[in-house]
């Protein structure tokens, strides 16, 4: 059978070099081959120093991408997986059978052309490249090999008439035949080499087929004349991005703002991805930047990709003529990097990235059947009152998609919580991180799922008086992103780069001490509008409730190189003013949206946004700001002396509660890891590295956090206690630092934590700490915290609530590891409930102290609480644990007697008194077998339960 390659130039480098050798060479891939690598090759980019290992980090793929058949090779990990030997000196060297090593099927080692290599020590942190390109380095797959040597550029611009020097060569033998625009011009028979100059009158396509043995290579480039660009004006309604026209859904029309560019091709499935003059792009008459296109001929329904392709005739120094990009108001992007490690159980019917195609192209389809919303117009809880839990999708269950937070939706019901917040879920680079290298922030990543699927999720949440809240990052964006790439910066010609000095979008310098990727000029007229849209997609498209912006103190443009130390640290004028005006833009589009931000930042200027505009009727006024309280709460469950009076509002001066406080967030290290790790383990009795009294003293954290007056939120499955470490490994090592962004392993799904008595109890009480907070109106009242000391109390109050209701809270908690007794203060005797479990308790002393056991907390109201959902049917369901017990137990309710029965009846043993659900039943002295527990509680209910004893 004749083998056919089809292979687009690319700018790349085959073993021209003397860094890397391959032996054979050239070789098949069913060859055993040897790869070396000098590592004193001084690379002028990067290079390994003295590494006492050295990994190659490898692909197997085509001409469009080295490693797109497979890569093999963990970055960071120590792992063996790829490991070179030092053979003497600084040389390294490993063997391989590239079919087999790679894995690759039949059909893709008959389509491979080349493979990628990129050299590391052991954890990654250095890297070795081409030091001719600073590029990966490439390698030729097969004994015949065709070189175009000219052009050496994929896309020439030449004037009509103008001539195109062509020429190539070929390892072996072949046949040459040129094509332009598929019609023969020239051949030549059983030659090494090729040569022809073409007089070039209009864009044409060239492919050179050179055959030999039967196989035959194709390589393609084009020439292209500057089309004439028509000025015409823009239609009315159109915007930058895809237009859809509701009357006709054989058309669509497509805009883009382009400062500095002479014109703009739209090439696409619909014209074969060709430089096509019909497909060039109008010129607005009155703004000379501004392009758009109407596409005609369409078939409703029917999927199709485009890419702009923008030519700057005189561009700055070290960008490209020539730049190919997707749309930047893409919502949905198809990506040759990322696509492969997309399941299809979480994007059913992902559709095809287009053959010969480079980098991400935007998808188009007319016709469209709407997303029929349940939930049409959903009343959003208010800030007083929101638990936020902070989730990020790849980590919540093990098919890392929207559908198992549906599927488990349960879990947040039955917590009582009443918003979501999603870690970034727009269009990132790569499938498996944090998200917040965004590229695309109009695009829904497909990683986690179709875009049905995410609304599908925001309506359960909102049928569920669950509120939707986005983590977006628009501080900045990866070199993927199209506002990046149409101005870019590209000195070694790769077709990647950072902003050059003529982009309207980007600094070329990041202005922040904080900079991650490319950096947003924020004073830019042009990026305001971008955000404004970014903003009005999210809240529109997907009825999202409220951002959480990601690191707002990049948004200056007055702390860049030269400036003074810490003066991304300090009040910022300009972003103060920005911030407020994407605020006033959010509730503008929806006056009840919430916004977010993580700045961490000086009280003052936090103080500035918490305030901002308070007086305003609506209740939603007020930005939110982040809290973070992560080593003052964790010292505490450790059992050490902390402080957590920055835990309020108030304490920051703010006027209103706009503190989003946390213990735990994403980017913090687990409570419970450092509690159970590095605990206070003086009192043998009692010690935190316990992990059954760790899990208690986090539900006495929960007490003094999730109740205070005021937007919490909780990081997740902070609720069950989880102690793995945010440095865990995705192969489930620990303490790397590098593994912060890798996949976590599940346990709480695997191992059943919500089957766990223990982690089971604290979910139980932080439900009904949320219940309380959420459905009693006193916890939207002022508040006094007294957290200076290890025996922390907590006043909440609203004396303008009627007598007879719950109106005042006394919090106690003992973070000691020893027994304390608290002087509890309560404003007046007489009947108190614990709120908990609505158990009565007679105050005959408000001075009198309250013996709280190590690690403990007591939650007192003047009334019982009127509205407790699914933590009161929890707790009023009579529980012990451990069960089966071998010498003790406990219960989940305060109980005022407890009976012991055996199977025929007979009463073995009892406990007489009030006891709380943290007293602790011997049961060492009964015999092994089956009893029935009897118990009394405070509300006079007799409850029974089945004890094994072991």
């Amino acid at each position: 059978m004749k083998k056919i390659t089809l292979l687009i130039l690319l700018l790349t480098s085959y073993l021209g070099f003397s860094q890397l050798t391959i032996s054979p060479n050239p070789f098949e891939i069913t060859d055993q081959i040897t790869i070396t690598i000098d590592i004193s090759a001084d690379t002028g980019c990067n290079g390994l120093v003295n590494p006492s290992k050295v990994y190659m980090h490898s692909g197997a793929g085509d001409d469009t991408n080295a490693f797109g058949f497979s890569v093999i090779g963990n970055w960071g990990q120590d792992d063996g997986v790829g490991e070179m030997v030092n053979i003497f000196g600084t040389t390294w060297a490993i063997t391989i059978t590239p079919s087999t090593y790679y894995g690759l099927t039949t059909t893709q080692q008959e389509n491979v052309t080349q493979l990628g290599f990129v050299f590391r020590n052991a954890n990654g942190t250095q890297e070795m490249k081409n030091n001719a390109t600073c590029d990966d380095f490439y390698a030729a797959v097969g004994a015949f090999q065709h070189t175009l040597t000219n052009p050496t550029e994929p896309v020439t611009f030449l004037n009509a008439g103008q001539n195109l020097s062509i020429a190539s060569t070929t390892t072996l033998p072949a046949d040459f035949n040129l094509k332009a625009n598929g019609t023969s011009i020239s051949t030549n028979s059983n030659t090494q080499s090729f040569s022809f100059n073409a007089t070039v009158n209009t864009t044409t396509l060239y492919e050179l087929e050179a055959t030999a043995g039967g196989e035959t290579i194709v390589r393609s480039f084009q020439a292209v004349i500057p089309p004439t660009v028509v000025n015409q004006s823009i239609p009315a309604g159109i915007r930058e991005g895809i237009n859809y026209n509701s009357n006709d859904a054989t058309r669509a029309t497509v805009a883009l703002r382009a400062p500095n560019k002479d014109y703009i091709y739209v090439a696409g499935s619909f014209n074969g991805y060709t430089f096509n003059n019909s497909y060039v792009m109008r010129r607005d008459t009155a703004e000379n930047d501004l392009y758009w296109l109407e596409l005609t001929g369409l078939t409703p329904g029917q999927i199709e990709t485009y890419q702009y392709w923008a030519v700057d005739e005189n561009p700055v120094a070290n960008s490209p003529n020539l730049v190919k990009t997707a749309d930047p108001f893409s919502t949905l992007v198809l990506s040759p990097f990322d696509d492969g490690g997309i399941p299809s159980n979480s994007y059913p019917n992902l559709p095809a990235y287009p053959v010969g195609q480079e980098r991400e192209v935007t998808v188009l389809q007319t016709g469209q059947t709407p997303y029929n919303w349940v939930v049409d117009n959903f009343t959003k809880p208010k800030k007083e009152d929101l638990v936020v839990y902070e989730v990020l999708v790849r980590d919540f269950d093990a098919d890392r998609n929207y559908q198992n937070l549906i599927d488990r939706f349960d879990y947040f019901k039955n917590l009582n919580i009443n918003a979501i917040q999603l870690m970034p879920v727009m269009e990132f680079d790569g499938n498996e991180t944090w998200g917040y290298n965004t590229a695309y922030h109009m695009a829904l990543d497909k990683f986690y799922g179709t875009s049905d699927k995410f609304k599908e999720f925001v309506d359960l949440c909102h049928q569920n008086g669950i509120a939707v809240i986005l983590d977006i990052a628009l501080n900045h964006a990866t070199g993927r992103n199209p506002l990046v790439r149409l101005w870019m910066d590209d000195p070694d010609n790769d077709g990647w780069g950072g902003p050059s000095s003529a982009n309207p979008y980007f600094n070329t310098v990041p202005q922040h001490d904080y900079n991650v990727f490319n950096d947003f000029n924020h004073q830019s007229t042009l990026t305001q509008e971008y955000t404004e849209r970014v903003i009005e997609h999210w809240i529109t498209e997907y009825k999202i409730d409220g951002f959480r912006w990601d690191l707002t103190k990049g948004f200056t443009q007055n702390c860049g190189p030269g400036s003074s130390p810490g003066c991304t640290d300090q009040y910022q004028p300009d972003r103060v003013q920005l911030l407020k005006e994407y605020a006033d833009h959010s509730w503008n589009l929806d006056p009840t949206h919430y916004v977010i931000f993580e700045h961490l930042g000086q009280d003052g200027e936090e103080k500035e946004w918490a305030d901002y505009r308070l007086g305003d009727s609506d209740v939603s006024k007020g930005i939110m700001m982040w809290g973070k309280m992560t080593s003052e709460y964790t010292d505490f469950v450790q059992g050490f002396s902390s402080n957590i009076s920055r835990a309020t509002h108030q304490s920051r001066g703010f006027n209103a509660p706009r503190l989003m406080m946390y213990p735990e967030s994403h980017d913090e290290e687990r409570v419970m890891y450092e509690t159970v790790e590095f605990g206070n383990n003086v009192n043998p009795s009692h010690n935190p590295r316990n992990l059954n009294i760790a899990l208690q003293r986090m539900a006495s954290m929960g007490a003094v956090s999730l109740t205070l007056p005021g937007p919490k939120m909780i990081w997740h499955f902070a609720a069950l206690g989880m102690d793995d470490s945010i440095f865990t490994c995705s192969n489930g090592t620990v303490n790397n630092p590098n593994c912060k962004l890798d996949t976590k392993p599940q346990p709480q799904w695997v191992e059943n934590w919500l089957g766990d008595t223990d982690r089971k109890a604290l979910y139980d009480a932080w439900a009904r700490l949320i219940d309380l907070k959420i459905n009693e109106p006193v916890f939207e009242g002022d508040y006094v915290l007294e957290g200076a000391t290890q025996s922390v109390r907590a006043f909440i109050f609203d004396n303008t609530l009627p007598n007879g209701t719950l109106k005042n809270v006394v919090i106690l908690a003992n973070f000691r590891t020893i027994d304390q007794n608290i002087i509890p203060d309560f404003p007046f005797t007489g009947t108190w409930y614990d709120l908990m479990d609505n158990s009565p308790v007679n105050i005959t002393s408000t001075s009198s102290p309250i013996l709280i056991p190590a690690g403990e907390f007591r939650i007192y109201g003047n009334e019982e609480a009127a509205a407790l959902s699914i933590a009161e049917q929890e707790l009023t369901t009579f529980t012990i644990y451990p069960n089966p017990a071998q010498t003790s137990f406990k219960t989940n309710l305060n109980v005022s007697n407890v009976e012991i029965y055996d199977i025929t009846g007979k009463l073995v043993k009892a406990f007489k008194g009030d006891f709380t659900r943290n007293d602790t039943f011997d049961i060492s002295d009964i015999n092994t077998g089956i009893y029935i527990v009897k118990i009394d509680n405070n509300n006079n209910q007799s409850l029974t339960t089945k004890l094994v004893k072991l």
